[in-house]
């Protein structure tokens, strides 16, 4: 399996939601990150697993299925069920993201929003 991934940054111009690759960050810009996945064998499932960039939080998947860890890919779990210590897990806390597909396809994108810290 082949996995790539693209950086976008999102701009608004005249109310319109515009993407453009992501060269330069201010803290407060939200990325979106597209991965793409190919595989030789096409069906079946399989994981997808992304590490977050320290300056980046995690927002949100196109995908609802996702799960993420805290602890660099060790435990995982759904974003707002998780807990550590006494609290919740907040979008601030995630290092990773993952999803498990299933797809018939040999071929295909996820995409997960962040912002710059």
């Amino acid at each position: 399996m082949a996995l790539d991934s693209s950086v976008f940054v999102e701009r608004t111009r005249d109310t319109a939601r515009i993407l453009e690759p992501a060269r330069q960050l201010v803290p407060g810009d939200r990325v979106v990150t597209v991965l793409t996945w190919r595989r030789e064998s096409p069906g079946g499932q399989f994981t997808v697993a992304n590490a977050l960039p320290r300056g980046l939080y995690y927002q949100g998947s196109a995908s609802e299925t996702e799960e993420v860890s805290i602890d660099g890919g060790r435990n995982w779990g759904k974003l707002g069920l998780m807990r550590t210590g006494s609290r919740y897990v907040t979008a601030e806390d995630v290092t990773h993201v993952r999803w498990r597909v299933q797809s018939s396809g040999a071929s295909g994108r996820i995409a997960y929003s962040a912002i710059v810290r």
